[in-house]
């Protein structure tokens, strides 16, 4: 019952990991704001023909103008923000050694998956300081902690998300707003299936390394963000929770 009625925002949340993300908090009640750079409205609409609340922001995460509009039609349309989940992210990229990354891809990858994750945050962090309460949720990913080679843009910006969330985590804990990330494995979204170089040469090397050998879907990381959010997490702060089947352990 504690997340009845709270208030969403899920970026890139129109597919994949964001869109299981959203349909899963609004399952419990949580009224839904979507924003992605695409199909935003038309993932809303879909989660309303289900008897849901929700509203859909065209918004790219690296756009400071767009993320304050985004925070801003979420007040519009509900009030009030009392959980943000950073999950947009770039998957589409081609493993290789790092030397052969330009310099343009690198920053691409560090605008949307770490400058994006800071203007949401910046974005929202008003309406959450003045009611002294709110959860923030970053999606990282199992690579940094591994050391996986030949995506080291992707794996160094995750990177960043762990400490990004303990550092941030630290800034607000007076305020209430609890910061923690969920960190996992190659997981079976739209944009890695899409990925066909990722998928063949990743998904059965992942599959064999973990303790529990089957496919990782984005259906599976639902819980730990509805645990996040919800009441039972109101004394953890700065954590990381890696969702990976077994893939790692530290």
């Amino acid at each position: 019952m504690y997340l009845k009625g709270k208030i969403a925002i899920i970026t890139g949340g129109a597919r994949g990991i964001g869109r299981a993300i959203a349909e899963g908090l609004a399952n419990e009640g949580v009224r839904i704001v979507i924003a992605d750079v695409k199909g935003a409205e038309g993932a809303a609409k879909e989660i309303e023909q289900k008897g849901f609340e929700a509203i859909g922001v065209r918004a790219d995460v690296s756009s400071e103008q767009d993320t304050q509009r985004m925070a801003e039609d979420a007040i519009k349309a509900f009030e009030t923000i009392d959980i943000l989940v950073n999950n947009a992210g770039i998957t589409s990229l081609i493993p290789g050694p790092f030397e052969k990354i330009s310099v343009n891809e690198w920053q691409k990858v560090m605008d949307v998956n770490v400058m994006g994750m800071f203007l949401c945050c910046r974005a929202v962090i008003g309406e959450m300081r003045k009611k002294r309460e709110g959860r923030i949720i970053n999606i990282a990913s199992g690579m940094p902690f591994k050391g996986s080679p030949y995506l080291l843009h992707y794996t160094t910006s995750k990177g960043a998300v762990v400490a990004f969330t303990r550092a941030l985590a630290k800034e607000l804990g007076s305020d209430n707003i609890l910061v923690n990330a969920i960190a996992p494995g190659l997981t079976l979204s739209d944009g890695i299936m899409a990925n066909e170089v990722v998928f063949k040469q990743l998904r059965e090397v992942s599959v064999k390394t973990r303790t529990l050998a089957r496919d990782q879907y984005p259906e599976d990381l639902v819980g730990a963000v509805k645990f996040f959010a919800g009441s039972g997490s109101s004394f953890i702060t700065g954590q990381t929770l890696l969702v990976d089947g077994g893939g790692y352990f530290h």
